[in-house]
């Protein structure tokens, strides 16, 4: 649930006068590279792992709506930059329209057009409002704006007005989004923890697992937040605040028969419940084998890992995509939560290879990567949108890691480049903050994800085969990964400086690099619960 950050004082109207600007792009280009106004566009969005999200109000550069200088309870008083160096110009696939189209004109493809026409102006470096543009780095594209971010996820871990009570029960997220996008920023969270453990104490059941607030039923979502936001503050106090043993019994409680896991004792049954319940077992340490209560004894499931990647595969759509269960449309979050959840307990290159279908995917994943945008979207048929950057952006390492084999290296097969230049020159507000698109407010659940997908896009993270890795096997098929920052060539192509890079993203966990290791490790040391 996106989190606003702003009042509802008086707002000023911003207006990109497309045309003038298009006119003076093809000036400055070769009549090859200029865009074709003529050419109609066609064209891709999702819920979020907590809940689901309401569609954004979509602009068209003539209306897109940026918060005054007097709107926002959030200000931070910074003077405008105005960057009058030469700047290389921008390759021509993210300054022209799509290719190939579609004649039928529909709704969606008209709202396809109005998001290509409200980004070609900032991906060309023209975003038409003089007091917001950015400091260019060396490639023309808006350096990261890492202080402005910070301050603006730490203003969300702030006091909120009474109108945001809609969002009490995504609490923990609230402190998973901030602390882990402070984290990838390279900022110290170590002030919030006496904060976050208060916050969080209350929220835990006797009967195991975390509510998304007070009194609240224990629901998947919840605890993974929860837990890995305590994860992140790296505190004793805060690890042994965790009923382990009860959260092993919950989760035995929402195991089912035929492999799945709901979200809540009586709820759905998704494919987040199977990876945040993958992901708080494999984090806590907690034994695979099923409590003696569980109700998928009855089938005679064992452990926790029976039955589920059957039933992942079951989720897989004709499209090639992967939905929340089987029937369900296919899409991008649902897509990163079966992949992560099969390497939990397995090889990439043995789960994902024997349970998907993953050439069929690999096609799906691809088509979400929208041109002239350079962004992903989340459904097919969707519009781009920043979050999207890790859900899909996050599949690809563990994809390319179940192509490569236990022996070889990965290959990509996405547009790093294209996604850069979305997040850089598309999702970062003047004032702070990531969001959907340029027409979008920031708040802390799309500036967590777009760090996310920015690390994804800067950094390689490849999968070690436990015979050869310097890692401890005994922590499970998750933790053989080794990250590793981009050459000085590869940064040159895919558009960015050492000043624009944020930490890495472990590519299962969704956590900054060493943080689940750590919390494994702690929990290792302990004999039982």
């Amino acid at each position: 649930m996106p989190i606003s950050t702003s009042s509802r004082k008086k707002r000023r109207k911003v207006v990109f006068n497309f045309l003038k600007m298009q006119s003076a792009l093809n000036q400055a280009q070769p009549a090859s590279e200029r865009l074709d106004e003529g050419l109609p566009l066609r064209g891709p969005r999702l819920e979020e792992l907590s809940s689901e999200a309401e569609d954004l109000p979509l602009a068209t550069s003539q209306d897109v709506e940026e918060d005054s200088e007097d709107e926002a309870e959030f200000t931070i008083e910074r003077q405008p930059y105005q960057d009058v160096r030469p700047q290389p110009p921008t390759p021509a696939l993210f300054t022209s329209l799509p290719p190939i189209r579609d004649e039928l004109e529909t709704a969606t493809s008209l709202l396809q057009e109005k998001t290509i026409q409200e980004c070609l102006p900032f991906l060309a470096g023209m975003d038409g409002d003089k007091k917001s543009t950015f400091e260019r780095n060396s490639h023309g594209i808006p350096k990261l704006q890492r202080e402005m971010h910070i301050d603006f996820l730490q203003f969300t871990l702030g006091h909120y007005p009474s109108h945001f009570a809609g969002i009490d029960a995504s609490r923990p997220w609230i402190l998973y989004w901030a602390l882990n996008g402070l984290l990838l920023l390279g900022q110290d969270v170590g002030e919030y923890r006496l904060r976050v453990i208060q916050t969080l104490t209350p929220f835990q059941n006797a009967t195991g697992g975390f509510g998304g607030g007070h009194g609240q039923t224990s629901h998947c979502a919840a605890s993974y937040a929860a837990v890995l936001s305590l994860a992140i503050i790296n505190e004793t106090d805060a690890h042994d605040m965790i009923d382990r043993k009860a959260m092993w019994q919950w989760l035995g409680s929402i195991k089912q028969p035929d492999g799945s896991f709901t979200m809540a004792v009586g709820g759905e049954k998704d494919v987040r419940g199977a990876y945040c319940s993958m992901v708080l077992i494999t984090v806590l340490n907690l034994p695979l084998s099923l409590p003696p209560d569980s109700p998928a004894r009855a089938a005679g499931l064992e452990t926790f890992t029976d039955g589920l990647g059957t039933w992942l595969s079951r989720c897989q759509t004709f499209e090639g995509g992967i939905g929340g269960a089987p029937g369900n449309e296919a899409h991008g979050a649902y897509a990163f939560c079966a992949l992560a959840c099969l390497c939990t307990f397995s090889e990439p290159y043995n789960s994902i290879s024997h349970y998907l279908d993953v050439p069929a995917l690999v096609s799906w994943l691809s088509a979400r990567q929208m041109q002239p945008e350079g962004g992903f979207a989340g459904r097919t048929n969707k519009l781009v949108d920043g979050c999207y950057s890790h859900w899909v952006g996050g599949c690809w390492p563990l994809i390319e890691a179940a192509l490569a084999g236990p022996s070889g290296l990965p290959t990509d097969l996405w547009s790093r480049e294209g996604l850069v230049r979305y997040l850089l020159s598309c999702c970062q507000n003047k004032r702070g903050g990531m969001r959907d698109k340029p027409s979008a407010r920031p708040d802390g659940y799309h500036s967590c994800y777009c760090l996310a997908g920015l690390s994804t896009a800067q950094n390689h993270s490849v999968y070690v085969d436990p015979t050869v890795s310097d890692q401890a096997t005994s922590l499970g098929p998750a933790f053989n990964w080794m990250a590793s920052h981009a050459t000085e060539a590869e940064m040159d192509a895919w558009g960015y400086d050492a000043t624009d890079r944020v930490d890495f993203v472990h590519p299962v966990f969704v956590l900054p690099w060493g943080v689940a290791e750590r919390t494994r490790a702690y929990f290792a040391q302990k004999a039982g619960f």
